[in-house]
């Protein structure tokens, strides 16, 4: 069997010490119908098929993807599975329709209980299974937010907590309230801010890490030289600053000794990224179920191939300085980042 034969289903694993049982690799939602330019609608639902066939149960989207277009269109594709997929989602981001360029932190109560009802009513669904606090608001006390999230636990709406872009102490303290399941952070080849003291945090706590963005938003498949030239107008990529002119050709020329190892394996520099962030398991002592994210059969069958692949320590040592030489940081704006807080 090669790395591309998707035809077995991934093993699963526990979300951490108290989690449900997912598959090894999930799947981030977000680009199936926002962010990325036009979607070729029959081709993303095939996708969530391929999804299921390959047993990738682990489903993420957000509230405030197309402002809530995306978990409108996933709601067919949940309900035709819903006893096989687990089922996350987010609040904390509020955009509005009518109110383009409109942006806002949201933590408190009040909103937290209105976010996930709009959740549970666009999803089509009477509980949540993964309900995350998409990013903090340092001016709500933790205690407060995850006090909310803890209650609709309570009551029914959602089974289990998780948190993204958070410290190592921000996750300790909100733990301390209720217990949280997963903690969602970007972590790749590229990005590694996350080890400073989350993933350390994580472990100690039985906490289960979702990496996102774990293909570096693509750049990790060696795609791209230049969002200018390769991406669509309407392509989100084109305001991230490791996607630009002398940044973009910078990063390129870092995916060499990807392609080498690619090579070795018989398999995509893509899936190489994808082991190395799953292999970071054994080298941290945690659970970590990574969710990249593709409009693509073929791709999402190569993504889960990927499982399947183990670099030798020697392979994860010629990968081990590249996050350190990117070029541009991950947003353009990084002040809602746990690294930002971090960095204070």
């Amino acid at each position: 069997m090669t790395v591309n034969d998707a035809i077995e289903k991934i093993r699963k694993t526990p979300l951490g010490a108290s989690g449900p049982l997912v598959g090894v690799q999930g799947f981030g939602a977000m680009g199936i119908s926002a962010a990325y330019g036009r979607t070729d609608t029959a081709a993303a639902r095939d996708t969530l098929e391929a999804a299921a066939e390959a047993g990738v149960t682990l489903i993420d989207t957000a509230d405030m993807y197309g402002i809530g277009a995306n978990e409108e269109f996933l709601a067919p594709f949940v309900a035709a599975h819903r006893d096989e997929i687990t089922l996350a989602t987010k609040f904390g981001i509020e955009l509005r329709a009518d109110e383009p360029g409109y942006r806002a932190i949201r933590n408190e109560p009040a909103y937290v209980e209105r976010a996930v009802e709009a959740s549970l009513r666009r999803l089509g669904v009477d509980v949540i299974d993964l309900y995350y606090m998409h990013r903090r608001d340092p001016d709500v006390p933790l205690a407060e937010s995850v006090g909310a999230m803890a209650e609709l636990v309570r009551q029914g709406k959602v089974r289990y907590l998780g948190l993204s872009e958070v410290t190592g102490a921000e996750l300790r303290e909100a733990h301390a309230v209720h217990p949280i399941t997963a903690l969602q952070s970007e972590w790749s080849v590229f990005s590694r801010a996350v080890e400073r003291s989350a993933v350390a945090a994580a472990a100690a706590l039985g906490v289960a890490l979702v990496p996102y963005s774990p293909l570096g938003r693509g750049f990790l498949t060696g795609a791209f030289t230049d969002a200018g030239k390769d991406l669509p107008d309407d392509d989100f990529r084109r305001t991230m600053p490791r996607f630009s002119g002398p940044n973009a050709e910078a990063n390129a020329a870092l995916l060499a000794p990807m392609r080498d190892i690619a090579d070795e394996h018989g398999a995509t520099t893509a899936q190489v990224a994808l082991a190395w962030v799953q292999q970071q398991a054994d080298v941290h002592g945690l659970t970590v179920v990574p969710i990249p994210g593709t409009r693509k059969r073929g791709r999402l069958l190569e993504n889960a191939a990927a499982t399947r692949i183990e670099l030798s320590a020697g392979e994860l040592a010629l990968l081990e300085p590249i996050a350190g030489q990117v070029a541009g940081e991950r947003y353009a704006d990084m002040s809602p980042t746990a690294d930002a807080r971090e960095s204070l």
